[in-house]
This record gives C-alpha cells, sequence and structure tokens, in this order.
C-alpha cells in the first residue's frame, strides 16, 4: 500500500508541486517517490540505515527493490527522519520550480574549462557546468555585493564550498533547503566571516573549522596519528605513525606507536597517542615505507 501526498488546491497547496508517495518495498523497506527523484531506507550490515536514492523507476513502489537503488546520501535514524528528508525534497522542488531557473546553452570558459551549459539564477548570477567541475559566475555588479572577505576576485565561485557565498549574498535566488545548506557550508568553512558579517560567535559543534583549530591548539603538544595500518606482526594491534600537533611535511618527526584495535577509532580530526598506554613502538613494520631499518 501507498500513501500520496497530492498537492490539492483546495488544501492551499501549490498544485504545480510533485506528488509525493510512500510506500513499502517488495522487500518490506521504505521507499518514496517524489517526481523522478526515488528514495529508501536501507539497511547496513551493523543495523544502521541510510538514504538511498534512484532516478525515475516507473514500476509500482511496492515492486521496487534494493538493486534498483545506486546514490546513499547519509544516515537516518529512523523512519520519521527518512519521511522528513523526503518531503524536505519536495519542498526544494516547489521552491525551485517558483524561482524561474533557466537553463541556457554555454560555451564560455571558466577556471574549470568549457562551460557545456549554464543555468541562470537572475541578472548577472549563472552557474555553469564543465566535464570535471562547474560553479557560479557573477557579474561585476553582482560580485561588488558579496562581503569583502567572502567576495573571490573575478566572481567564479566553484560548485563544492565557494556556491555557497553566492546563496548567502543573494538569499531570495535558492531554496529554503539551499539556504540551510549554504549557512552550514559558510560556518564550516569560513567561520571568521560569518561571525564579523552577521556579529555573532559560533559555538564549539557550529562549525568545522573552528573546531578543527580547537582541537589542534589543544594537543599542540600531543602525539596526533598520521598514518595507521592493522600490524601484520602484533595481532590486535593498529600500528600508527603520529606526529607533534598532527604535522605533516619534510623534516617532521615520526614515531610509530602500537594501539589495542578496538580502541583505535579515528575522531573528527584524528586521534590522540596516549603515552602513558601506547607503547612506542620500534619492531617489524607492515608499512612499506618502514619495512627497512627497524628492529625486532
Amino acid at each position: 500500500m501507498t500513501s500520496a501526498l497530492a498537492c490539492d488546491p483546495a488544501t492551499g497547496a501549490d498544485p504545480e508541486a510533485p506528488e509525493v508517495e510512500f510506500g513499502r518495498s517488495t522487500e518490506r523497506f521504505p521507499v518514496a517517490r517524489v517526481g523522478d527523484s526515488a528514495f529508501a531506507m536501507l539497511p547496513t550490515h551493523d543495523g544502521r540505515h541510510y538514504l538511498a536514492t534512484g532516478w525515475k523507476i516507473a514500476r509500482p513502489l511496492a515492486t521496487w527493490r534494493r538493486s534498483d537503488f545506486y546514490g546513499h546520501s547519509g544516515s537516518l535514524e529512523n523512519e520519521a527522519a527518512f519521511r522528513a528528508k523526503v518531503l524536505e525534497h519536495a519542498e526544494h522542488l516547489r521552491e525551485k520550480r517558483a524561482l524561474g531557473r533557466m537553463e541556457i546553452s554555454s560555451r564560455s570558459q571558466t577556471p574549470w574549462g568549457l562551460s557545456q551549459g549554464a543555468t541562470v539564477y537572475a541578472e548577472g548570477v549563472e552557474s555553469h557546468s564543465t566535464a570535471g567541475h562547474g560553479g557560479f559566475k557573477l557579474s561585476a555588479e553582482r560580485n561588488r555585493r558579496v562581503h569583502p572577505l567572502l567576495r573571490a576576485k573575478g566572481g567564479w565561485y566553484e560548485e563544492d564550498c565557494a556556491w555557497a557565498i553566492v546563496a548567502i549574498s543573494f538569499p531570495e535566488l535558492f531554496t529554503s533547503f539551499e539556504r540551510r545548506c549554504a549557512e552550514r557550508s559558510t560556518k564550516d568553512s569560513w567561520p571568521d566571516a560569518w561571525e564579523a558579517i552577521f556579529g555573532t560567535v559560533l559555538r564549539p559543534g557550529e562549525s568545522h573549522e573552528k573546531d578543527r583549530r580547537a582541537f589542534h591548539e589543544a594537543h599542540a603538544g600531543d602525539w596526533i596519528v598520521v598514518s595507521a595500518i592493522a600490524s601484520g606482526h602484533r595481532k590486535g594491534f593498529v600500528e600508527c605513525v603520529a606526529t607533534p600537533g598532527g604535522q605533516r611535511g619534510a623534516g617532521t618527526e615520526e614515531r610509530r606507536f602500537l594501539v589495542p584495535a578496538d580502541e583505535y577509532a579515528v575522531g573528527r580530526f584524528g586521534f590522540v597517542i596516549d603515552p602513558s598506554r601506547h607503547a612506542v613502538y620500534a619492531g617489524p613494520s607492515s608499512f612499506i615505507g618502514w619495512q627497512r631499518g627497524t628492529s625486532s
């Protein structure tokens, strides 16, 4: 059985919005369809779940199978979270349609190669796609409206992170979902600019970059693992190469340590060696680069 959240003019919903269907697959996992997009809540080997995506599965939802899905869009806590993600996507499509973006042909030269097409968001705001990458191009007038702390000379903003600068500079051209993503990305990547522009202080957990700095400041004098491998010489241990503060580069001192495998779990910014429990190791190595000159 499936349930459809159709757009009904009588409810005040947008009649142009895509229908949302929820149901169960032939293998009994939750699935949903929003326009041409297909979603599933799939289990992992450890009992967790993740959001899987597919495209244009024309068959009824009850006939869908795991093999119909190929995309991985993050973990899901429960079925309520799955439904929320699907409805968020439907909201995004509805708002995107209302914005009236226009696809055009383009052979413009971009920092990432020749444009293969562009999307016009508004006058002076275009998103270009190339064979390998892409990003936004702002006109000179539009680019002057970007805050100096975030402004890119030339008006090009790549699609991985810098697109968020365009979105927070011209929020009226983006959907609610895109604005939320842009806010998160800007806080993560440019916390100093965000704090200066919006007159706020980001707390721990609100910015990846700010948290990274705090971690390395707190552990500047500690040994942080920069490379690890399951030991082929000491069963049940992970052989780790660590450096002071996690530094890298020529001339950086390196030491090897053995860490119990059931204890080794890399956090957000690295594993910190505890010298009182993790012994310096000088025995045979499982690292190719360390296999010469080690003692048993």
